[in-house]
């Protein structure tokens, strides 16, 4: 009888489903892109309607990102690779907020999302719609997007602006 039974529990254990279990996940490196692709692109496409204006101090008033105007319900991308930091409402506007290498920070709002924290985003992939009801916006519409490093903020457009190289003399 024990090796019926011996026998058994074998084949049991050999035809049951195996438990899954999830392996660390290993980096591959993406790519290059083209020479010539930017590395960052418009969350959308619009005028602006409000320049970035920094504040004189921390805690001064000023326009910490800019104003983009846009029909609502535009698909508002993210302007670069990074981690969802937060998708969510902020003073009962709905907000996503994208960590980037280097430790910046894009913020976009007022925005419906469709991405959660934690999530991997690339470079111009849909983060949620534009919603109506930005402030002081003259349009439909609005998108802030804003841009930090650190607790400093800086002006998002200057993402768009191809890098300055300056040649040094030799010697």
């Amino acid at each position: 009888m024990r090796p019926l039974v011996l026998l058994v529990l074998t084949a049991v254990w050999l035809l049951a489903p195996a438990t899954a279990v999830a392996e660390p996940a290993t980096a591959v490196a993406a790519p290059a892109p083209p020479v010539g692709t930017p590395l960052w692109v418009r969350p959308v496409e619009g005028p602006v309607t409000r320049p970035f204006d920094p504040p004189p101090g921390p805690y001064s008033a000023g326009h910490r990102g800019v104003d983009l105007a846009a029909a609502p319900g535009s698909p508002v991308l993210a302007a670069g690779d990074g981690v969802v930091a937060f998708a969510g409402m902020v003073a009962g506007r709905p907000v996503v907020s994208i960590e980037h290498a280097g430790g910046l920070r894009t913020t976009y709002e007022p925005v419906d999302a469709v991405v959660g924290a934690g999530q991997a985003v690339a470079r111009g992939s849909p983060i949620g719609t534009l919603a109506a009801g930005h402030g002081g916006c003259p349009a439909d519409a609005c998108l802030h997007w804003g841009l930090r490093r650190g607790e400093t903020y800086l002006d998002p457009l200057s993402l768009l602006r191809p890098p300055e190289v300056r040649l040094l003399p030799m010697g």
